[in-house]
């Protein structure tokens, strides 16, 4: 409001705040956004396993899941208010999920055989997701109301551990068609598959930057003694860099959300638990998020949108003199 007077001259500022929201997408850990909360698997309550979710630093942990089977692989939904997962609560896995509190839980397959590690489409529209049967694991896809179950390897080889890309036009995965295990990348509708990796180690986890430019992977090398390693390339193979490289066992990383972070898990080897740390993209600064005497894996690193911070704009607004009465 700006206020007159003949015997003055005001200047009024005018101040336009603005607060803008970042449209991206945000889901599993692969999806750009800001960093959220983990959704993980631990056996701190039940031998078997349950879901739990931190915030991104190690606290909070809150329990999800209460029964006496086993409930693992959790994936957070591109709004952040659903996690998918999967569990033998029936006898043998399939496909739930649920909402970000634990609440809802609704079972999207059902069938007489296994079904593992679900992924969001970043539309929140589809999930992909492994199926074995008679030995043979190969990768569906469905809508994320478990309708329109879709296989989209059928072969005879095993494929696993599907992540949609963030554009989600593509599928990485690791396969054992060559006879070992290597990271492939193919067609959201499951055509034109392309092996990233060719060498004699076994390579699984592939995991997405947000920008789609990278993907992260677990590699063994062959032989007797061999530790379990994270890698690091671009999304079309090349350059393929070791991050860790020690006499422990890293296994199953994450890209971040904003992509300043891989997350990882860790153990000294067996029967010593897995903890979940985070390390840079370069392998540098590796730190402990929840490293305790259980069991933590599985972890999905949950995407939230990106407000940007309030600015501020002051405008000077000049009110012409008004010529004093004189009577």
């Amino acid at each position: 409001m700006v206020r007159r007077s003949v015997l003055a001259v005001l200047a009024v500022g005018a101040v336009v705040l603005g607060c803008v929201v970042v449209s991206t997408p945000a889901g599993s850990a692969q999806f750009p956004g800001a960093n959220g909360k983990f959704a993980f698997h631990s056996h701190r309550d039940d031998p078997n396993g349950e879901i739990y979710t931190s915030n991104a630093d190690g606290s909070g942990i809150t329990r999800l899941t209460d029964n006496p089977a086993v409930d693992e692989f959790p994936a957070w939904s591109p709004d952040g208010t659903k996690i998918a997962f999967d569990s033998d609560r029936d006898g043998d896995f399939e496909i739930y999920v649920m909402n970000a509190d634990g609440s809802n839980l609704i079972k999207l397959t059902n069938n007489a055989v296994d079904n593992y590690v679900p992924s969001w489409s970043p539309d929140g529209t589809k999930i992909i997701y492994e199926q074995a049967e008679l030995g043979v694991d190969d990768i569906y896809v469905m809508n994320a109301d478990g309708s329109n179950q879709i296989n989209l390897t059928h072969d005879a080889d095993s494929d696993w551990m599907p992540q949609w890309s963030p554009d989600g036009s593509k599928i990485a995965f690791s396969s054992n068609s060559d006879g070992d295990y290597e990271i492939y990348v193919m067609n959201s509708d499951g055509s034109n598959s392309v092996a990233l990796t060719s060498n004699t180690a076994r390579d699984r986890w592939p995991s997405w930057s947000p920008d789609g430019t990278k993907i992260v992977f677990e590699r063994t090398a062959a032989g007797l003694g061999a530790t379990r390693e994270i890698y690091l390339m671009n999304a079309d193979g090349s350059n393929q860099v070791n991050l860790t490289n020690n006499s422990v066992e890293d296994d199953h990383p994450v890209y971040s959300p904003d992509g300043t972070k891989i997350s990882f898990e860790r153990s000294t080897g067996r029967p010593n638990p897995y903890g979940i740390f985070t390390m840079n993209p370069d392998g540098s600064s590796v730190t402990p998020i929840i490293s305790d005497s259980f069991d933590n894996s599985d972890q999905s690193w949950q995407s939230v949108a990106v407000v940007s911070p309030t600015t501020t704009t002051t405008t000077t607004v000049s009110v012409p003199v008004a010529p004093a009465f004189t009577g």
